[in-house]
């Protein structure tokens, strides 16, 4: 799993993000088209793209791309 691989389905998922505005260090919560809602979009896309349930609480603690990454490439199985 690649991490380029990881932001082009997060981008082709949120259609208010235009390609390439993702990098790995992206603190992606503080981006002007976050919403509550696309927690619920990433949570959708995690799991059902990699079979990985990740909490609300997980992505608390997440400050950038790279975070999340991480966390879904520990628990992919």
């Amino acid at each position: 799993m690649e991490i380029s691989e990881f932001i082009q389905k997060i981008e082709n998922e949120i259609e208010e993000l235009k390609p390439g505005t993702l990098k790995p260090d992206t603190e992606f919560t503080t981006l002007e088209e976050w919403s509550s809602m696309h927690v619920l979009i990433l949570i959708a896309l995690i799991d059902s793209d990699y079979n990985v349930t990740i909490t609300g609480e997980d992505l608390q603690k997440c400050k950038s791309v790279n975070d999340l990454f991480q966390i879904v490439k520990e628990r992919v199985k």
